[in-house]
């Protein structure tokens, strides 16, 4: 549900936690239904503006506990249509939390003697936050008036509420056992009151020091020379109750005017004293009477550059250091290069010795010499260098000693530059590389830059667009230094002329000419051969497919051969020795134990280019699939790679770890969409509308029978294989029944007519773009309901053809040949078989009767009409059963789309590891309303 249109007032309440944030209609409306799920329904005076006139009206609100409320509040972060109250709660809400992140929580007692969390101690950042949030707190926010018999409407004081909430949110979280260890008192830990009048002064004994009085402040000052004169701390004073509110010692001993209040003295002794416990050289100032200024040993520097000034800071202790004093001193890592470039750049990084590792320390981001490193590895804490005073913390300066770290392996080192990072003695650490490794990583880390120049082959005949030049450059750096490459484009962006363009410039030098050697889907043979005579009609070109298939007398050009043909070839097509290897459609081989894969792997090649429109359909193991035959030993071994990368970010959605390996990727993959500036401008809109329709009376009791039944069976059958495959067996069931309930039925000829209305719709849809002269894909991921279909249209008299795994190479051509030329109007398809590799621009209409679990893929198979060549806006409709499954997944592969090149984790597999209570909710029907 979107709460973002409704606004929000917060009441609050006696303990905290029992405050409520109550959503309402800002324009008076009555909440929709769906606000039962939230929260309580109810009414509320409320001093809103009507007419430019501020009233009070009795306004329809929901209220909602504390701790349910924080959830959605923060759902709105990201919305666009959020009303001004509802996105000022929301930013409150948000530093709730992080108060409650950093500890900021006190157990206490509320002034009715409940049992109640407060937030705070507050540092001076969090009091500045606190008021610039009660400034900015629009009207609608505060609209519950504090006084309801007053003369005058008085709203509640911003600052005030921001507070109360705030307490709200730290009297929520905290509830749980181990709230126990923390106070020593079971009360604290469960939501509901509880009587804790008998705390109160224990609450008072645990609050003082830590929310009142004064807190010590240490501001560092070097008078002059840091070589002759030492270093001083002055101390100063700053008001917990105002941590806006600070003033130097001396002040107070002297009398001057300081505003901390008639017992500032004592409390400055009290707080010297608490001060002293944390950190022991401050000890020295209690030997004073007054306690203004303490001379620091190098000891004590050392100390306080040790981790001294963090462990003060955490206690409320703040460290101020000399304006003149620079903290710019840093360590990186240093990958250090052989001094030549090894002429096969690839091959050194598959077989060479690890590569030495060393610390680099820097000063303002500057490398420093070793003699400026063998500096600081025996100077004071503070030093002279480059015409500054630099503060040298013990741990740099222990780096600048014991300088060699463990090396790497060379793939991991390439890696480790190319991300930026690596993890040291258990912390991440920048990485830099000297020397010829450098340059390549530079060279390679823009797939789309490069210094290079380089114009489309003499051969080719025909014009690259810009975009393609660019592939053509990244394709010829890639394959050059003896690396592959996967190029991920959206189809129909021309991967294919980009690939001939590489062979016919890789003639022209012996060391890289030679024959390319084309594996791709048999339905798109056709379309290779088409586009080679096209665009490179010098070239020859072979189909190594079929019975006659024969390598004989190859000395160059093209070799086209299917998936299949080569698994069962293998041996044949690994004796020759190819100029290049492309595997298109690359997904095809993403199991890397399949039979296929392993073949493709045996054909040995100068160099390799995958193309895929999805390099990621399910999981990222199919990612190391790809790159691994592209790259080998990239991305290091399987087990090692999913330890590494998959796990972090399918399992834990870590995105520090999704950045990270999306910059080691990124020179190896090209990924460009049709979206993207300047890719493809002329082509025409394309426009998604999704289609809800309601089941008819048998299918209702169809889906009720199958969730009812197969519920059952899985509640019964406990956990493991048996358990996902009845979880499989009840969402394909209930997919086949939104389809009709004779696809479910196995009805071949069964009645179709008057059954489903997503048929019905289909009939219409056609109807529409038929009159119009339009041509229609039609996607279903079953064969079974394609042929339902086709009889279905026949019946009607409406020309169609239907595309499945099972037609042959020769007749699927000779479809596309008849759709392509207008002779029959609308192409039925089976997602699988025809989802890639078509082009099909003659359509204007693409029509998915039912949704694949992955957008991706989904997109690939509607990249069949929307793709370079097409002249026609392109309608795409999606037909979804409402209420039902169908309904649900829709939402979450909205959700999932937003993830796509990051992460796309298994549909259907995913689901079946779905609790039996989370399962029923995916699947129960649902009424319209």
């Amino acid at each position: 549900m979107r709460l973002g249109p409704f606004a929000v007032v917060f009441e609050p309440g006696d303990p905290p936690r029992t405050g409520a944030v109550s959503f309402y209609d800002p324009t008076g409306q009555a909440l929709p239904a769906e606000f039962d799920d939230l929260g309580e329904r109810g009414e509320l005076e409320l001093a809103l503006p009507r007419d430019g006139v501020v009233t009070l009206s009795t306004t329809q609100v929901c209220a909602i506990p504390v701790g349910d409320a924080v959830r959605q509040l923060l759902a709105l972060r990201d919305a666009d249509d959020v009303t001004p109250a509802a996105a000022f709660w929301s930013a409150v809400a948000v530093t709730g939390l992080h108060l409650a992140a950093r500890g900021r929580l006190l157990p206490g007692v509320s002034p009715e003697g409940w049992d109640a969390w407060r937030a705070g101690p507050f540092d001076i950042a969090d009091v500045q936050r606190i008021r610039t949030l009660a400034a900015a707190m629009p009207p609608e926010a505060r609209a519950v008036p504090v006084d309801m018999g007053a003369e005058q409407l008085v709203l509640p004081e911003p600052e005030g509420l921001v507070y109360a909430f705030l307490d709200a949110v730290a009297d929520t979280l905290p509830r749980i056992p181990a709230a126990t260890w923390l106070t020593g008192d079971v009360r604290f830990t469960g939501l509901k009151p509880e009587p804790a009048a008998d705390l109160r002064d224990w609450a008072g004994e645990v609050s003082a020091g830590v929310d009142t009085g004064l807190r010590v402040a240490l501001r560092l000052e070097g008078r002059g020379d840091f070589d002759s004169t030492p270093v001083s701390g002055v101390v100063r004073l700053r008001s917990l109750a105002d941590p806006t509110l600070v003033s130097d010692a001396a002040a107070l001993w002297e009398g001057d005017e300081h505003g901390l209040g008639d017992g500032a003295t004592f409390e400055a002794m009290l707080a010297v004293r608490r001060a002293a416990a944390v950190w022991a050289p401050l000890e020295r100032l209690l030997d004073e009477a007054a306690p203004v200024e303490l001379e620091l040993l190098d000891e004590d520097l050392t100390d306080l550059l040790g981790g001294a000034d963090a462990r003060l800071t955490e206690a409320g202790i703040d460290i101020e250091w000399p304006p003149q004093l620079s903290r710019e001193l840093d360590a990186q890592v240093l990958v250090s290069s052989p001094p030549e470039q090894p002429t096969e750049v690839a091959g050194f990084f598959r077989s060479a010795a690890p590569m030495p590792l060393s610390w680099q320390l820097t000063l303002a981001g500057a490398p420093l010499t070793d003699a400026e490193m063998d500096l600081l590895a025996k100077s004071r804490p503070i030093v002279r260098l480059r015409d500054r005073w630099v503060a040298v913390e013990p741990e740099l300066a222990r780096k600048a000693r014991e300088r060699q770290l463990r090396p790497l392996k060379a793939y991991d080192a390439l890696a480790a530059v190319l991300i930026g990072s690596t993890d040291v003695e258990g912390e991440r650490v920048e990485v830099v590389a000297d020397g010829w490794l450098s340059q390549l990583c530079e060279r390679v880390a823009e797939p789309d830059g490069g210094p290079e120049v380089v114009t489309p082959p003499a051969a080719l005949d025909g014009t690259l667009r810009d975009y393609q030049v660019r592939g053509l450059r990244w394709l010829d750096r890639m394959t050059s230094l003896g690396f592959g490459g996967c190029l991920a484009d959206d189809m129909g962006l021309g991967k294919t002329v980009t690939v001939i363009s590489l062979h016919l410039r890789r003639q022209a030098e012996s060391a890289t000419a030679g024959a390319t050697l084309v594996i791709c889907p048999a339905s798109v043979l056709g379309n290779w051969e088409r586009e080679i005579r096209r665009f490179a009609p010098g070239e020859p070109v072979r189909r190594f497919h079929g019975s006659a298939r024969s390598l004989d007398g190859l000395t160059g050009g093209f070799v086209l051969t299917s998936y299949g043909t080569m698994r069962v070839d293998a041996e044949a097509l690994a004796g020759h020795s190819w100029g290049l290897v492309v595997a298109d459609e690359a997904q095809y081989v993403k199991n890397r134990l399949s039979g296929t894969a392993k073949a493709l792997r045996d054909i040995p090649a100068r160099a390799r280019v995958a193309l895929t429109g999805t390099p990621v359909e399910n999981n990222l193991s199919e990612l190391w699939a790809i790159l691994d035959w592209t790259t080998p030993g990239l991305l290091d071994k399987v087990g090692t790679f999913r330890s590494r990368w998959a796990r972090p970010i399918e399992v834990d959605r870590d995105s520090p770890t999704v950045e990270r390996l999306s910059r080691l990727v990124r020179p190896f993959l090209m990924r460009r969409r049709k979206s993207d500036p300047g890719i493809a401008p002329e082509l025409p809109p394309k426009t998604i509308t999704d289609h809800l329709v309601s089941l008819s009376d048998e299918q209702a009791t169809l889906y009720q029978r199958v969730v009812t039944e197969v519920m059952a069976e899985i509640r019964a059958s406990g956990t493991g294989i048996a358990r996902r495959g009845l979880v499989l067996k009840l969402l394909v069931g209930l997919k086949q029944v939104c389809n009709h309930p004779a696809h479910y039925l196995k009805e071949p000829q069964g009645k179709l007519t008057g059954r489903s209305e997503k048929l019905q719709l289909l009939d219409d849809l056609l109807e529409i773009i038929l009159a119009e002269g339009g041509g229609a894909l039609v996607f279903t991921q079953y064969v079974q309901m394609a042929r339902l279909l086709e009889r279905h249209l026949g019946e009607r008299g409406v020309p169609a053809q239907l595309l499945h795994g099972g037609v042959p190479v020769h007749q699927r051509e000779e479809m596309v040949r008849r759709f392509q030329a207008g002779e029959v109007p609308v192409f039925l398809l089976s997602l699988k078989a025809a989802g890639t590799g078509l082009n099909l621009t003659r359509a204007d209409h693409v029509i998915h009767y039912d949704r694949w679990w992955n957008p991706a893929v989904e997109e690939q198979a509607t990249d069949r009409a929307y793709r370079i060549g097409q002249t026609k806006p392109v309608q795409v409709h999606r037909l979804i059963a409402q209420g039902t499954l169908e309904d649900r997944i829709a939402a979450l592969l909205e959700s999932k789309q937003g993830l796509a090149d990051a992460v796309l984790t298994g549909g259907e597999t995913a689901l079946t590891e779905l609790s039996d209570a989370e399962l029923l909710r995916l699947v129960q029907l649902r009424g319209e309303g």
